[in-house]
């Protein structure tokens, strides 16, 4: 049996995450994608059989690296608001980068929902959940369901974003600024928040 090649198997990911990631290129077939990598379709093929198992990995480490960043937030001790700005600068400092990811995510996951059961979830969220509350007893953000309070911590960061494409052409704005807006709501959707 051969030796596998992780550094071309590494690089066909990558070529792949890039492509569906940042150019938003999500039906991209796998000769565009062994083209952008530089590689054959065969050495593709050799190491991912199908486009649908290479999706799956790149959804599955992508959907890793996510939870896992988050799960760090959600579990610090630091104090509440300071988490929900690192939150805040984390996504979209990565968005920045990504701009297709969650789009690309949201879709695997609509996609093939019963593949995909427990990527979703980070698993500090339930610790994150009863801090909301405190925050809201304490009287320091309003009164809700904690599950609105997330909803409305990631419908601020992520819909400019899936709506970028839309927006740079309704207001004639170069990717650069677009990237520049973002970062300005870094602060201000903290201020919305903590009103």
């Amino acid at each position: 049996m051969p030796i596998r090649d992780t550094g071309a198997e590494q690089l066909i990911k990558d070529t792949a995450k890039h492509i569906f990631f940042a150019e938003g290129r999500l039906h991209a077939n796998t000769q565009d994608i062994a083209d952008a990598a530089g590689v054959s379709r065969t050495l593709l093929n050799y190491y991912f059989r199908t486009k649908d198992v290479l999706i799956e990995q790149v959804f599955k480490e992508a959907m890793l690296a996510l939870t896992t960043r988050l799960d760090a937030v959600m579990a610090s001790d630091m104090p509440f608001k300071s988490k929900v700005e690192s939150f805040i600068e984390l996504f979209l400092t990565e968005a920045n980068d990504y701009p297709y990811q969650e789009t690309f995510l949201i879709t695997e996951i609509n996609s093939n929902i019963c593949k995909y059961t427990n990527e979703a979830r980070p698993h500090h969220i339930n610790k994150f959940m009863e801090q909301i509350s405190a925050e809201m007893e304490a009287g320091n953000i309003e009164r809700m369901n904690p599950m609105h309070f997330v909803l409305n911590l990631f419908s601020l960061m992520s819909y400019p974003l899936i709506m970028g494409p839309i927006y740079k052409k309704a207001f004639n704005l170069s990717n650069e600024s677009y990237t520049c807006l973002i970062n300005e709501r870094k602060k201000m959707i903290c201020k919305m928040i903590f009103q």
